[in-house]
Parts: structure tokens; sequence; C-alpha cells
């Protein structure tokens, strides 16, 4: 089967490089993970010899036919063909479960914001193989914040687990990628500062607008933080200046 370009499907071949993200996942027998475009299978072999429930959504309805039959005779294993930047599967798992996937790389922004600030019911952990650039800005600490970073930290606690050269992959990609997880997700940043996403991360999008500018220049606030630029400033630090923001805006 010929890998579908419209489908952004780039599938891995390393064995080698399939352990070490399943073990990055570090899953029990009789945990639940959901696969996101689970391609030939290759990740999806390793998982089910964890004893893990599988969940696989794939979009290309050639791989759900062939990784039926590939794990027929496997009962912890379940595949529904959809798109999960549209489907419901989310809704059939339990409250705990965790996420593995290769990503198509053009979805990685919408995916995270979906299952990390959209989703009542997140999971618990991710563990994704994305576009290498942006794996560096998720992980970015100060000077180098991007509004990707701070929305992925404010959720969960991202790492970087290895770089995976495009060599690694059928077609190989135009980019190199990386696997990163993020653990310990849930929306007690925001419960515990008592504060929403809906509140918190406007104000910042205004900041980032003119990144280029220092605060008292570009949203007209003074204090500590007045001759910081975004991309200079901790989480932490917002907690401080959103309010400040709301208020110059």
């Amino acid at each position: 089967m010929h890998p579908k370009k419209s489908l952004g499907q780039n599938f891995l071949t390393s064995k080698e490089t399939a352990g070490r993200i399943v073990r990055a996942a570090t899953l029990s027998p009789g945990d639940v993970v959901l696969e996101v475009g689970p391609g030939k299978g290759i990740l999806t072999e390793l998982l089910l010899e964890t004893g893990a429930v599988v969940f696989a959504i794939e979009k290309d309805p050639r791989m759900v036919l062939f990784l039926k039959e590939k794990f027929a005779d496997k009962k912890n294993f379940t595949i529904t063909e959809g798109d999960i930047l549209d489907s419901t599967v989310h809704d059939v798992l339990p409250d705990t479960y965790s996420i593995v996937a290769n990503l198509p790389y053009y979805i990685t922004s919408h995916f995270l914001r979906l299952f990390l600030e959209e989703l009542r019911k997140k999971p618990v952990s991710m563990t994704l193989m994305v576009q290498r650039e942006v794996a560096d800005r998720i992980i970015a600490r100060p000077p180098h914040m991007s509004l990707l970073s701070l929305s992925v930290q404010a959720f969960g606690t991202p790492k970087k687990i290895l770089n995976v050269s495009r060599k690694q992959f059928s077609p190989p990609p135009d980019v190199n990628s990386a696997v990163i997880t993020i653990q310990q997700i849930s929306d007690a940043f925001f419960i515990k500062n008592n504060t929403t996403p809906q509140e918190f991360f406007p104000a910042i999008k205004k900041a980032f607008s003119q990144k280029r500018k220092m605060l008292r220049s570009s949203i007209g606030i003074a204090g500590k933080c007045s001759t910081k630029r975004p991309q200079e400033l901790s989480l932490q630090n917002w907690l401080d200046i959103v309010p400040l923001i709301k208020n110059a805006l």
C-alpha cells in the first residue's frame, strides 16, 4: 500500500524508534491508549504487547481494513475509521487514558488545542511524533517562549525524548522529527489560579502579535516586566501580567 500524500502519511520504518516511543509512554497491562494514525501498525503491535487496551483511529480506509485483519486475534484492539479532529471516539474512552500518535504534521496545532484545551475528558499523557522544530518550540524556556509553548505548558509537562531522522520514514518527509511526551495533563494550573483558558490566552495572543516590541510599547503596561518581550516571560510571569493586559486593552 502506497502512502497517501493528501493524508500526510509518512510511515515509520524503524522498529528501534518505535520501541523507544512505546517505552516512553510507560504503559501497564490494562491501561487504555488512544493511538492516532496507526498506519501499518508498527507502533500498534508494540502497544498491544504491553497489555494495554488500544483504541486506534485511522482516516485511511485501506489501513483500517489492513489492521483489522492483522490484529484480528487481539482482543485488546479496536480500530475506528475517522478523522481524529472530527471524531467522538474520545467519548467512549474511560476518564483515564493516554495518547500515542505519529501525527500528520499539518494537524499538530489543532490536535493539541483539541485535546489540551477544548475537551473536558483530557488524556493523562501524550506521546507524540511531531516536527522537530515544533518539538523544540513546545519544550522552550525563556527567552525562547512562544504562544505554542505556553499553551502546552499550561496544561502539562512536555519533554523531548529523542530526535528522529527523516530517513526513518517511508516516504521520507521534508523535515526531521522528534518524539515528545506531555505528562500530568490537567486543568490544575487554571483551577489553582482561578482563571480559565478563555480568560488567560487572548491577552497573551495580543502580546505575541507584536513580539518584537517590549510590553510597555505593544500593550502599554507598566511594572517590572514592561521592558520584557513576550518570548522572555515564563508561564508564571504571565499570571501577573494578564490582568494588566486585560485592563490596558
